[in-house]
């Protein structure tokens, strides 16, 4: 993709998406890529994945994990995949998200909710 003229930025995106850790891009690229693990075989996590084998309802091994200081809702992801990658793009959502929301709002002059204090400007009323 780079050298087809993309964006470093775009290539990690699209590296996002295909579930790939896009950090590796700034790496040494002649060395092979770095191997991510499933987050169900975390070492930090292996008590709460045991738990869950050993047959504890996931509401208790959350309640287990916000107990330990830890991010239950972490377990909410899926176990196959790469923690750090799932993290990436749930980032990567959140910033879309905010960004597409800043987008949305009109111009403070055009906004419905401000609109009569721009016409009492334009009829010449006071400031």
């Amino acid at each position: 993709l780079l050298g087809m003229g993309k964006k470093m930025d775009d290539v990690k995106k699209e590296m996002l998406l295909d579930g790939k850790d896009p950090e590796v891009m700034d790496q040494d690229h002649s060395k092979p890529a770095p191997v991510l693990i499933p987050f169900k075989e975390e070492k930090d996590y292996q008590k709460y994945f045991k738990m869950l084998k050993m047959g504890l309802p996931l509401d208790a091994v959350k309640h287990a994990m916000k107990k330990d200081g830890k991010d239950f809702t972490l377990m909410d992801l899926d176990h196959s995949k790469p923690l750090k990658v799932q993290l990436l793009v749930k980032e990567s959502q959140k910033e879309n998200n905010e960004a597409s929301q800043k987008d949305d709002k009109p111009p403070l002059k055009e906004d419905p909710e401000f609109l009569k204090y721009f016409k009492m400007l334009k009829m010449g009323l006071p400031k």
